[in-house]
């Protein structure tokens, strides 16, 4: 799965050393900042159920040995248009120093041709509301936002 991206960037697979450095990229976010951190110990479990499924990827991009980006892609067998597969991507996460400089473009170009790989159907990702650039970059990528999106809160 390795795959080299520009600016000396590889795209991996996860590896559970990789936490500590995923867990800052989640919160290294204005939303983030707010739900992610801490203790290790739940993303222990969460990467473990997820690197033992064999519809999820979490994925790291890595450059000089340091984790600089990150993605989750899940793909969803569905009945819906005529049983096609879904890809869906969550938690995309590039470290501050690196934004602007196509690290993004690239992850999500990396995702579209997976998702292509794998027979999928479509390409299918939520944003926050309030992430208005993430929404002007998804959309120069070509997503549309053709859905309203719902979430309920089970408490934890």
């Amino acid at each position: 799965m390795p795959c080299q991206l520009p600016d000396g960037v590889v795209l991996r697979r996860a590896r559970a050393a990789d936490l500590p450095a995923l867990v800052r990229l989640l919160a290294d976010d204005q939303l983030g900042a707010t739900r992610d951190g801490g203790d290790l110990e739940p993303y222990r479990r969460a990467f473990a159920a997820i690197d033992a499924d064999p519809a999820q990827l979490l994925v790291v991009a890595e450059a000089d040995g340091a984790v600089v980006g990150t993605l989750q892609l899940t793909v969803i067998p569905g009945l819906a248009r005529r049983g096609a597969l879904r890809a869906q991507v969550e938690a995309v996460r590039v470290s501050a120093a690196r934004r602007g400089r196509g690290l993004g473009r690239a992850m999500i170009g990396w995702v579209i041709e997976e998702a292509r790989r794998r027979g999928c159907a479509l390409v299918q990702l939520t944003t926050d509301k309030r992430r208005t650039d993430a929404h002007r970059f998804y959309e120069r990528l070509g997503f549309a936002a053709s859905h309203e999106g719902m979430k309920l809160l089970l408490g934890g």
